[in-house]
């Protein structure tokens, strides 16, 4: 029963976090049911690890027939993206139109519901995909190994991070989903949080330095803070779109961290 239980929450985040074309087990009551953030979170890192494999074989597989850093970069962003259909890059630039452009709490939300992209969104979607493609291409200088469990690593530890503005925030709208999701369990998230802080071990095994797991962690939580302060302070709640713009935020910076050569 519990691994029934485990499996179907994986098997949730998968199908709300990413484009994957799963099946539907006869296990599954509800195969696409609402994700459960109270309990199923408790596996988030490990469906962050599970989506991050394709555009981690495309980081492989073009080291392995020569292309340069830079065009191998590009090509992962893409993988990544088409795998998630540009889940965090949206909520990114949905808080990113809102707290910039909203003079009121309630402009603020009525701009990040809407689906057009405005200035402020379209500059954070550049600045997000360059640096984390500047970021990539200094991490394949240390191995592409490295570079692979670096990427598998970080996606299920900012993911696991980007809730932060949902355990410590309320909703700021009385709709939507970020309403209509309970808030994680503590023990949930707990879990998730130790799961995600072992993962970030594994650039170890590829040749980094430890003290580099650990600067990433500071920094994944760091981010992860700032963007929950600044939701407060902007809508004086949270979103889903805040949560995206946190795994962003937390994304690029443990990239940078991971790049640093103690």
């Amino acid at each position: 029963m519990i691994l029934r239980a485990i499996a179907c929450d994986l098997l949730a985040c998968l199908r709300f976090y990413s484009r994957l074309p799963l099946p539907v087990f006869a296990f599954e009551a509800e195969p696409h049911a609402m994700l459960d953030f109270a309990r199923a979170i408790r596996v988030l890192p490990l469906a962050g690890v599970l989506i991050a494999i394709p555009a981690a074989a495309v980081l492989l597989g073009c080291v392995a027939i020569g292309l340069a850093p830079q065009i191998t970069a590009g090509l992962v962003l893409v993988a990544s993206v088409l795998t998630t259909g540009a889940f965090h890059e949206d909520g990114l630039a949905d808080a990113a139109d809102g707290f910039g452009g909203g003079s009121t709490r309630e402009r603020k939300l009525e701009i990040m519901r809407d689906s057009r992209i405005g200035s402020y969104g379209g500059v954070a979607l550049v600045l997000s995909l360059l640096l984390r493609w500047s970021a990539l291409v200094t991490l394949l200088s240390s191995g592409a190994l490295a570079a692979a469990l670096v990427w598998v690593a970080l996606a299920g530890a900012t993911r696991t991070a980007a809730l932060l503005p949902l355990v410590l925030l309320p909703p700021a709208r009385r709709d939507g989903a970020a309403y209509a999701a309970d808030r994680p369990k503590p023990g949930s998230y707990v879990l998730a949080c130790a799961i995600a802080g072992v993962l970030l071990l594994l650039p170890f095994f590829g040749g980094l330095h430890l003290g580099l797991s650990l600067a990433a962690m500071i920094v994944i939580a760091l981010a992860s803070l700032a963007v929950t302060a600044m939701s407060k302070r902007q809508i004086s709640g949270q979103t889903g779109d805040v949560a995206g713009a946190a795994q962003q935020a937390s994304e690029i910076l443990g990239l940078i961290a991971f790049g640093l050569h103690p």
